[in-house]
């Protein structure tokens, strides 16, 4: 018995990674193409494990992932692969298009055949977990309800897009050839292992690097939070429990203003890691020409998750929050690892006040 995890070295996948060794021993093979945000020191804990193997590359390429499949024959594959940031959507969507979608093809097909193939009893176990984002629903009013799993989908950027696409193929393949899928839609997640490229850690980063901190537009953009680890433990009981076919909104029930985060954000640095001249940090908040097509707000209805599958976060959004800062606190040296010459052209270009 073994999972297959796609995308396993980044943010959220490298989290799932982590916490599944600490709930079980199951083997898990982990698939990542290793770009900017797949990085291999999220797992250097798991260095020595026998449970545990990395292996670079892509989930389009289809006979590498059809190799794995015969000689571990997991029992699912879970599908946390993804190019998911939207700002470089909008200045490269190519890169979303090949692997979100065009990727997301090639490894349902790779499964299919490796499920069409399986002993009737273990073709009834398998599972293929699809990660997915709360952005393919589009933007909510600031009086509208959240988004549930019946919302229809509307999304705004090429990366919410082509996450709605590489959706759309997954359900098909459940109802066109009956391979049995679940798929989750979250909501933003927080928390270690996050590339300094997303709000919360870029604010971290930039803060005490004395930099500014950059927000777009008035930083009124609402989001709903949910700490990575919370996010973890869905996806577990999802992959036990959920009906096939069907999907999972998974949210933090945590609506916040952007700039609302970086206050936050400031106090908790000003309380654990006091600027040398004791000014405090959110001096250094900048706001900065919007990005085209943002979104106002996202919120999560993740009642069904709660009522069926008896899931809910354990960590508020203050407590996830300190856990966070803490952690990057306490690994500046992985931060400055990931902080290449590269990252830093590409923040100085896309928060150029």
């Amino acid at each position: 018995m073994s999972i297959i995890v796609t995308g396993g070295a980044g943010f959220i996948g490298s989290n799932f990674v982590l916490d599944w060794f600490g709930t079980s021993d199951e083997p898990v093979i982990t698939l990542d193409k290793l770009t900017y945000a797949g990085n291999p020191e999220n797992l250097a804990s798991l260095a020595g494990n026998p449970h545990h193997q990395l292996v670079q590359g892509d989930i389009g390429d289809t006979k590498l992932v059809a190799e794995l499949l015969a000689k571990h024959k997991p029992r699912a594959v879970l599908n946390f692969a993804a190019e998911s940031h939207v700002d470089r959507s909008i200045h490269g969507p190519g890169e979303f298009i090949q692997t979100n979608i065009v990727g997301t093809f090639h490894l349902l097909e790779a499964v299919r055949a490796y499920w069409n193939g399986l002993p009737d009893d273990e073709r009834a176990a398998f599972r293929f977990l699809h990660v997915s984002t709360d952005e393919v629903y589009g933007s909510l009013k600031k009086d509208d309800p959240a988004f549930s799993e019946t919302n229809r989908y509307e999304p705004n950027s090429p990366y919410s897009a082509s996450k709605a696409a590489s959706d759309h193929l997954v359900r098909a393949y459940h109802h066109t050839y009956g391979l049995p899928v679940l798929t989750t839609n979250c909501s933003n997640n927080y928390g270690p292992y996050h590339f300094p490229e997303k709000l919360i850690p870029l604010v971290i980063h930039n803060a005490l690097a004395g930099k500014p901190l950059p927000i777009y537009g008035d930083g009124q953009q609402i989001r709903d939070w949910l700490y990575v680890k919370d996010h973890c433990a869905a996806i577990r009981r999802v992959l036990a429990d959920g009906k096939l076919g069907e999907t999972y909104n998974v949210g933090g029930w945590n609506e916040k203003a952007n700039l609302d985060v970086v206050h936050t954000l400031c106090t908790l640095l000003d309380e654990l890691s006091p600027r040398a001249d004791g000014q405090p940090y959110k001096n250094q908040i900048t706001f900065v020409k919007d990005r085209p097509g943002h979104d106002q707000r996202y919120a999560i209805d993740a009642s069904r998750l709660e009522r069926e599958l008896g899931w809910k976060p354990a960590e508020t959004f203050e407590s996830g929050i300190r856990k966070t800062v803490q952690w990057y606190l306490a690994n500046q040296a992985w931060v400055a690892n990931i902080t290449s010459g590269a990252y830093r052209d590409w923040v100085n270009t896309q928060y150029d006040a």
